[in-house]
């Protein structure tokens, strides 16, 4: 399925396994990138010398490309950028940032520099910086999301019309289907998180993993916006967020509510009621937990089927 994308990466079919935190260590992005499609390691759950272990662990089980994400917020920020360049990492996906901040460091060692934005705006900042492409992802999407709320739908035709470069589509993406949707639409590829959260490789804890299975259309919302927009599915945590805002909290009084490692507590140890448990809307619509391998040949094989009904419509 050569295209962009594929040329880009080297991979085989245009589809990468987005960068989660909790989510994506060494056994899914090595799973990934051997079906076929790029898999990413999220060092924004790492420590400095966890993600040197988790690049070497997937280089190990892999002899094909992988990249890491790299929320740009980290605050050990240089010392992971160095640690992707000694490794011999050749694919950064970066984040919640300016792109114009790493982009040429990186580029200048050989690195292919991809950056994640929620909005056309910054889909041009990116490109005005320099990056190889553009993941621009709607507010479908779970975890940290865009003040702006726009839908993939929307987002990526947008963002197409303006942009010269590579364009990934993400939020609300895990069947072939939306997959074609979205190439149709203008995208030369998909990033999918949640179907791969919820696979045998991810690095979340299982009673994470059975909740995206359970989730249902509505389980989850976007909340938190005075500090960092994030999509959760509905469990105490969220809702004693939901009792805090009707009593017009200041947002110190919301960082203490939300305190530190949430994420890892739902996400990793599986702490089901007071965690923070970052997922997708697509969550609606998954309903088994495979391995990658499965999942990936699943996505295929929708994807042709679908093509070839349009093309009977057509």
């Amino acid at each position: 399925m050569p295209n962009k994308i594929t040329d880009l990466f080297h991979i085989e079919y245009p589809i990468i396994q987005a960068g989660m935190i909790w989510n994506s260590g060494w056994r899914l992005a090595s799973a990934a990138s051997n079906a076929g499609i790029l898999g990413l390691l999220g060092a924004g759950s790492m420590y400095p010398e966890v993600l040197r272990e988790h690049i070497k662990k997937c280089k190990a089980a892999t002899n094909k490309p992988f990249g890491v994400n790299v929320p740009m917020l980290y605050p050990n920020i240089e010392e992971i950028m160095n640690i992707i360049v000694e490794e011999g990492v050749t694919i950064v996906f970066t984040s919640a940032g300016n792109p114009k901040t790493w982009t040429s460091w990186l580029q200048e060692r050989g690195i292919t520099v991809v950056h994640v934005v929620s909005s056309l705006k910054f889909a041009l900042k990116a490109q005005e910086a320099g990056v190889n492409a553009v993941v621009a992802e709607g507010f479908e999407a779970g975890g940290h999301n865009g003040r702006d709320e726009t839908t993939t739908l929307t987002l990526i035709p947008m963002v197409k019309e303006q942009l010269h470069i590579p364009l990934i589509a993400a939020g609300g993406i895990a069947t072939g289907r939306a997959m074609l949707a979205c190439m149709i639409l203008g995208a030369d590829g998909v990033q999918i998180g949640s179907r791969f959260a919820a696979s045998e490789e991810s690095s979340a804890h299982q009673t994470f993993k059975e909740a995206i299975v359970q989730a249902k259309e509505g389980d989850t919302q976007l909340t938190l916006k005075e500090l960092a927009p994030v999509r959760l599915i509905k469990n105490k945590f969220y809702n004693d967020v939901q009792d805090l805002y009707k009593t017009g909290p200041s947002v110190e009084q919301l960082k203490e509510l939300l305190g530190r490692a949430r994420a890892k507590r739902g996400m990793f140890e599986g702490d089901l009621e007071e965690g923070e448990l970052e997922i997708g809307q697509i969550s609606g619509l998954i309903d088994d937990i495979l391995p990658v391998r499965s999942i990936v040949e699943d996505i295929l094989s929708e994807f042709k089927e679908a093509q070839v009904e349009i093309a009977d419509i057509a």
